[in-house]
């Protein structure tokens, strides 16, 4: 690769430096965010990218005056790179907008234009309500009918005999979580992807809790929609959502009459966040210096990529290899505790089947309570159900208050872990 890459040691210190937040104190106390599956803290160059749109290129699109030519520069950049993060045909695949859930339901309410009264529509327990409610709603709408796919409560790992079972020449779409946002469980998508397709059904991804935590190939995968959020991977608050450009160019959209009737702009309702495409890019430029100062030895693994595409699948490849390590301290130590009960996979050798997002109980406590100790002591955790009431309804804890979630990111470290372990065990444990 001659001088693309630098070195392969994965250096907390400086990625840590690239963030202002991790800085700050309160009472003299340092932050432990530990609360990323819900949104992680923004890098610099995020925010260098937000502030300098903001300032120097603010306008809307369409304009032949400067900050107008350089607005749609900036957003026709920030489509490509993220093109290049999940390894898209094209960037014309990639549609910006608020969030995912608000781009679910677009994409839900256009589909209704194709599903009838006698399909069927697969979603699963282990789901975010995200990639749940808008089919619930597509099929209340359509008379389609809905189908589950339950989960092992043991491992928290979908049946995948219950899925081929499930799927049939009825079935019209497949909405599956790449990664589960409550217990952390990697899905099978490339798999489920090909028995959707063996009976012509489509496949939408939710992504949003895999996408900060291992690289994504929408080709290799050949899912037909996956969305994500920018804002879950050291970015500000957008949603993505990538698309076949042939399925995107035949589905109907929801859209004024002088909007472009093309990809990606025709779903691309109103005026979009310029600010926040810029700060998109600006986070993806963080990953892409992740690949090309710690990912060399990532390389092999992506044959067909080049250039930016390839640093950002080697950066997001050295993040993966360095926060197992974090799975496999936060698990071990929770472990210990003999009052604590952790829900997902747990065996060390299948880390690789999960995301560090590790979920618990803890015997004779409410989850709440749990979350405010952490709290008094600068550890931000969440506690509750995440939108996860599937699976908190099939666990049995909906109604005894959810559970404890602790996500590490990949600019966490071993002490801030060993801070929450002991002051788990510390104050309430032992009290």
């Amino acid at each position: 690769m001659g001088n693309m890459f630098t070195t392969d040691d994965y250096n907390i210190t400086a990625i840590r430096a690239r963030f202002p937040s991790l800085t700050i104190k309160d009472n003299n106390i340092n932050r432990i965010y530990l609360d990323n599956p819900g949104g992680t803290q923004v890098c610099k160059t995020s925010l260098d990218k937000i502030q300098d749109y903001l300032i120097n290129n603010n306008a809307n699109r369409g304009g032949f005056f400067r900050t107008s030519i350089d607005t749609e520069s900036i957003l026709l950049e920030a489509r490509r790179a993220m093109s290049d993060f999940l390894h898209a045909d094209s960037e014309r695949e990639i549609v910006f907008g608020q969030n995912m859930t608000s781009l679910t339901f677009a994409i839900a309410r256009s589909l209704a234009k194709w599903i009838q009264t006698e399909h069927e529509i697969v979603v699963t327990r282990l789901d975010h309500d995200g990639n749940i409610s808008p089919w619930l709603q597509l099929a209340d709408e359509t008379g389609a009918k809905i189908r589950w796919i339950d989960f092992n409560p043991k491992d928290c790992t979908l049946d995948l005999d219950d899925f081929e079972k499930t799927i049939t020449d009825k079935t019209k779409l497949v909405a599956i979580g790449y990664a589960s946002n409550s217990v952390g469980t990697i899905n099978p998508i490339k798999k489920i992807a090909s028995m959707a397709h063996s009976v012509g059904a489509l496949v939408f991804v939710d992504a949003v809790q895999y996408a900060p935590h291992a690289p994504i190939d929408v080709q290799e995968l050949d899912a037909d929609f996956l969305v994500c959020s920018p804002y879950k991977f050291f970015g500000p608050h957008q949603g993505v959502l990538w698309g076949k450009y042939e399925l995107l160019d035949r589905l109907p959209p929801y859209k004024v009459r002088p909007a472009e009737n093309h990809p990606p702009h025709k779903f691309e309702t109103g005026t979009q966040s310029h600010e926040g495409q810029a700060g998109t890019l600006g986070a993806l430029e963080h990953i892409e210096w992740i690949g090309r100062q710690f990912g060399h030895r990532h390389a092999s693994q992506f044959p067909k990529m080049t250039n930016r595409c390839l640093h950002m699948h080697c950066g997001m490849a050295a993040i993966k290899t360095y926060e197992q390590k974090l799975s496999r301290h936060l698990i071990e130590g929770l472990q210990k505790i003999s009052e604590v009960r952790i829900y997902g996979i747990t065996k060390i050798q299948q880390l690789d089947k999960r995301v560090p997002t590790v979920s618990f109980t803890l015997k004779g406590y409410d989850p709440r309570h749990i979350a405010q100790i952490m709290g008094d002591k600068n550890i931000f955790v969440w506690d509750g159900h995440n939108y996860a009431i599937e699976t908190m309804s099939q666990l049995g804890l909906e109604k005894t208050g959810g559970m404890i979630r602790v996500g590490p990111a990949h600019y966490n470290t071993i002490e801030e872990l060993d801070q929450l372990l002991e002051v788990l065990t510390e104050s309430v444990v032992k009290h």
